[in-house]
């Protein structure tokens, strides 16, 4: 137990000097030009979370916001790196500049906002309840005495966690957490969850274009957005990947990329 403190006390040291080091010693964001120094932008994601970043058939890393942090790094000048991370050690990978953002359908929340520099929503997403087409679950209300899989570290799992959902959550059997969404989908197919607790995105593309037997329940835990985050106080290296958004909505490449994986524009960035 001692050396376990003894480590977690190291970790927190790490982090907070990392943290520390984002500023120079004229107290200056120095965050953009790390970036542009060292010419690599490093995005954080789960490499299993279709469509926004998951691998294909041939395992490279694609999805819409690859594409779209691709077309934001070309307006930067720096070359993109994409490092799949465990999704709930993310802000740990943050912090400790393993990755230079996380932007993989990141949802935004009052935790994150508060702890992280987000850029603005740039997706709507809602928090919602897959089933399989046979399911006599057809609302949350139907989920009483059922076992629900969820991803852990997810924002489905703070929506749960949440006392704006305390008795949903007090009238569920079980929770079964998994590493990714795609496994705990898996866990659905086989019967031993009841329910996938996940992005309404994912589901959708899911059931759209993978061919899955899967459906939405109209219940929705919670109304989402999507947003980009970087470290706390790393304003200068937001604001530079907000004005490339906001460029790439302009010339058309963000309705062109949207429209490939949603077959329209769905996005919120504006002009």
């Amino acid at each position: 137990m001692k050396k376990r403190l003894i480590s977690l006390l190291m970790v927190s040291l790490m982090v907070f000097s990392f943290v520390a080091c984002q500023k120079d010693d004229n107290g200056e964001d120095n965050s953009l030009k790390y970036i542009q120094d060292k010419g690599k932008f490093i995005l954080g994601l789960d490499d299993s979370f279709p469509p926004m970043g998951f691998r294909d058939e041939s395992d490279n890393i694609v999805g819409f916001d690859i594409d779209l942090a691709t077309a934001v790094c070309e307006k930067l000048g720096v070359e993109l790196v994409l490092q799949p991370i465990e999704w709930d050690a993310k802000e740990v990978e943050l912090n400790t500049k393993n990755i230079d953002c996380i932007w993989n359908g990141f949802s935004v929340t009052p935790d994150r906002l508060e702890n992280l520099t987000m850029t603005k929503p740039y997706m709507l997403n809602n928090i919602t309840i897959v089933v399989t087409k046979n399911s006599d679950i057809t609302s949350m209300a139907d989920m009483a005495g059922m076992k629900l899989a969820l991803q852990s570290g997810s924002s489905a799992e703070e929506t749960l966690n949440s006392d704006d959902n305390k008795a949903f959550r007090e009238s569920l059997d079980k929770v079964n957490p998994f590493s990714d969404y795609v496994t705990a989908l898996m866990d659905l197919e086989t019967g031993n969850s009841d329910a996938v607790l996940m992005d309404s995105v994912v589901a959708e593309y899911m059931i759209n274009d993978l061919g899955k037997d899967f459906v939405v329940v109209d219940d929705t835990l919670l109304k989402d957005e999507y947003a980009i985050g970087f470290r706390k106080g790393e304003d200068a290296l937001c604001a530079a990947v907000e004005n490339a958004l906001k460029e790439l909505k302009a010339d058309g490449t963000v309705e062109e990329i949207s429209t490939k994986w949603f077959g329209s524009d769905v996005t919120l960035i504006e002009k």
